[in-house]
């Protein structure tokens, strides 16, 4: 497929809240598959369409694990649960991480790329993505809800 620019920050796309998908079609499915190539080519966990230019509540998660690639379709988060704080950074951000709080689990109502409900469950880290992901289809950035600015020393010792 593609590897398409990322948008970076203060692009506005980046901060208004996105459109819902409502064609759900050959264009989606390529859209899918481009976002996946550019996350992976950019070493991404997640990725969000307006970080690509397109104002459309898609965002891909993929955190090298058992669960695959998850495709977020106009997502809706139906329950949180717990508290977890760590380290994030964002490709519209380059080199920029900063300390975040968040669910630590989270229960999320999706689409599938062909229009189905799907139910997508996670927790720690995985959780921690999608929310990420999330807001940003929103309009929310990570660097509104930073607590603490991490510097490299800072993020060596919470990788440990």
């Amino acid at each position: 497929m593609a590897v398409k620019p990322i948008v970076m920050y203060p692009a506005e796309v980046l901060e208004k809240p996105c459109e819902k998908v409502i064609i759900f079609d050959r264009k989606l499915t390529k859209l899918l598959a481009d976002m996946y190539d550019t996350m992976i080519e950019n070493d991404g966990v997640g990725l969000a369409a307006p970080q690509v230019g397109i104002s459309k509540q898609i965002a891909i998660v993929d955190i090298d694990d058992h669960h695959g690639t998850i495709e977020l379709i106009n997502p809706e988060i139906l329950e949180v649960r717990g508290e977890q704080t760590g380290p994030e950074g964002c490709l519209s951000f380059p080199g920029l991480f900063g300390e975040v709080t968040r669910a630590n689990y989270v229960k999320v109502k999706t689409f599938t790329r062909k229009g189905k409900v799907k139910i997508v469950e996670a927790e720690g880290f995985l959780a921690r993505a999608i929310q990420h992901e999330i807001d940003h289809l929103h309009g929310v950035l990570f660097t509104s809800k930073v607590e603490k600015y991490l510097d490299e020393n800072d993020l060596e010792s919470a990788e440990g």
